[in-house]
């Protein structure tokens, strides 16, 4: 099994996730933030992995530090469960329609963090999720994992949409990339590292 477990915890943040590949067991998140958890639910769905996450955070501020954390420790978690990344294709994409809403999502676990975002959202924030968020969480994501990351929406202009695609597609495209495949000896590089 794949998986991860960390806990983190700050002055501003408690923040327990249990990350496991290969695995369609039903996830529990809790983040206080009610449509992360949505996302991060439907990111879970469409990866073929089981994401636990309990959260606690300093709300009454704002969601920042919840969020962002949140994405440093699933970047942790990813990093962690793939270990030497032995046999995983490395690569992964998907474009992915949501209603309106066309988007791609391109990844590469090269050790090496890069965050393309280019989608843009025209309300300030989704349920109590900062829309602004949403770059911060998936930069804390690519920096932690050493992930080569980008989001283009190609159509679209419904807010909830555009997010939806994100994290779907997002889960799609790692799926993809995390996937072992028998013709690849060691790792897929010919510097002989992905770190």
């Amino acid at each position: 099994m794949r998986t991860a477990k960390i806990h983190r915890q700050t002055a501003e943040t408690d923040i327990k996730l249990e990350l496991t590949f290969d695995c369609q067991e039903p996830s529990v998140i809790q983040t206080g933030v009610g449509f992360l958890d949505h996302m991060l639910t439907l990111f879970a769905k469409h990866g073929f992995l089981q994401l636990n996450v309990e959260a606690k955070g300093d709300l009454e501020v704002d969601c920042h530090h919840t969020v962002e954390d949140i994405g440093i420790v699933l970047g942790q978690a990813i990093k962690e469960a793939l270990g030497d990344k032995a046999g995983i294709r490395r690569y992964g994409t998907m474009t992915l329609p949501m209603d309106d809403v066309l988007m791609l999502c391109a990844l590469d676990l090269s050790g090496r963090p890069y965050l393309n975002m280019d989608a843009e959202f025209t309300v300030l924030r989704l349920g109590t999720l900062d829309t602004e968020m949403i770059r911060e969480f998936f930069y804390a994501v690519s920096v932690n994992a050493g992930m080569n990351l980008h989001f283009v929406k190609m159509a679209g202009s419904n807010n909830h949409h555009i997010a939806e695609a994100m994290f779907k597609a997002f889960g799609q495209a790692m799926d993809m990339a995390v996937s072992i495949d028998p013709r690849i000896q060691g790792v897929r590089s010919s510097k002989g590292s992905l770190s």
